[in-house]
């Protein structure tokens, strides 16, 4: 986008602050049910994060001057019709996403004006209001957009790290036990809050979609990638442990704001403003991040003929305007949507199968690597086929813990794009 490019920095608060969105404020309570056994489920994912980056970090490195991140390496590696099924089940998500971004935005929003929760009006323009200030912001050069999520990732990591280092001192060990209290068995439970916890890494690869705005790209991504991803752990699990050793789980299960209510043990009633303006910056940082990334995604497989000419067209600063307008457009509808009685539980469905729409490409991502690699090395080193079979695996495992209702939907959304795939090849 523009001549300039970013740097280390700017493309690691990018991966940062796209993954610590507004999901985490309210992890500790959908955890609490599965007790500290849910520690492990972190823990996992978080490997399984590090294998992602460290995949991601090397395919910055073989294709350092792609666009479109998943996409670009599914079509290298694997072919058109994957890299088109990529493309399209990714941006369903991102848009989806942006939507659930803007409605919890909102819903923090309410604790400063709770003419909010009481006007549905002022509340759907005020998630219309944002969506469309950051869809402005993301028109404008790159350096204008990197600037704003460094400042964002900032504002939004120091009440959660305040929350996790003080809460420390408060830690009753008494509440890690027992291990296990969701009446299933350990494997399950460590299965299903791993695959609730990655949910909140997703976006790491936020740096290889960018790839040919970076500076050093080659050398960059991987180095911003690993190290948002390092941040983003850290942040999360000093957290997590904290919260989950203050409140009982029986309590924290109930919890609608369980960082405000751990903050509120040492910060009193004003806790639930200071952590309310944290979620807040987390919601904008991430909507900032996956604007940008909207656009970018259908701009390149339109510049390789496999979405609609449309999606090309940039401004004069570069940036993929078609693509982040209509992106925004569906956004808006779907969080419209979101306000009329009957929607809430096909919403929160709908956010569930977005986000096995982006494990699909992780998946189809790591598979590429082993092909990209043996083409430019003639060979995979041992190293690099055991960071790969691991990573595949572990996508695998996650995948099947979305359960085989949201896998049957999400096989249902790539095929709904095979038509449009065929019928844009047609007319090239």
């Amino acid at each position: 986008m523009g001549n300039k490019k970013i740097g280390f920095w700017s493309s690691t608060s990018l991966v940062a602050g796209n993954m610590i969105g507004s999901g985490v404020f309210l992890l500790p309570a959908s955890l609490a049910a599965y007790g500290s056994i849910s520690l492990l489920g972190w823990l996992f994912s978080s490997l399984g994060a590090l294998l992602l980056a460290k995949v991601f970090g090397h395919l910055g490195h073989l294709a350092p001057n792609s666009e479109g991140g998943p996409y670009a390496y599914t079509r290298l590696g694997l072919g058109e019709l994957p890299g088109f099924l990529v493309a399209w089940g990714y941006w369903i998500s991102i848009w989806c996403t942006n939507a659930a971004i803007a409605v919890a935005l909102v819903g923090y929003l309410e604790v400063f004006f709770p003419v909010l929760g009481e006007n549905k009006f002022a509340a759907i323009s005020t998630g219309l209001g944002v969506i469309w200030f950051f869809t402005w912001i993301n028109s404008k050069a790159l350096q204008t957009i990197a600037l704003v999520q460094i400042l964002t990732t900032i504002l939004k990591i120091v009440p959660i790290v305040l929350v996790g280092f003080i809460g420390i001192l408060y830690i009753n060990a008494d509440h890690f036990f027992p291990i296990n209290i969701s009446g299933s068995s350990n494997f399950s439970a460590i299965t299903i809050t791993t695959t609730l916890t990655l949910f909140a890494f997703l976006g790491m690869e936020s740096a290889s979609i960018a790839g040919k705005h970076i500076e050093n790209a080659d050398k960059t991504i991987k180095k911003a990638t690993m190290a948002g991803t390092l941040l983003t752990i850290v942040v999360y699990l000093i957290s997590s442990i904290a919260i989950m050793g203050i409140i009982p789980p029986e309590v924290l299960s109930q919890s609608k704001a369980p960082f405000a209510d751990a903050a509120g043990l040492f910060w009193g009633e004003s806790a639930k403003y200071i952590v309310a303006a944290g979620a807040v910056f987390a919601t904008l940082g991430a909507l900032n991040g996956w604007i940008l990334i909207q656009g970018q995604i259908p701009m390149a497989a339109a510049r390789d003929s496999l979405f609609p000419k449309i999606f090309r067209k940039t401004n004069a600063h570069g940036a993929p305007i078609s693509g982040i307008i209509l992106s925004s457009i569906l956004a808006s509808i779907l969080m419209g949507l979101n306000y009329t009685k009957g929607l809430i539980e096909a919403f929160t469905f709908m956010m569930k199968l977005s986000t096995l729409s982006v494990l699909t490409p992780y998946l189809l991502s790591t598979i590429s690597f082993l092909i990209l690699e043996r083409n430019k090395q003639g060979r995979v080193s041992l190293g690099k086929k055991l960071l790969s079979y691991t990573t595949i695996l572990f996508c695998v495992w996650v995948i099947i813990g979305c359960g085989i209702q949201t896998i049957s939907w999400g096989v249902v959304l790539l095929l709904i794009g095979v038509p449009f795939y065929v019928k844009i090849k047609k007319t090239i």
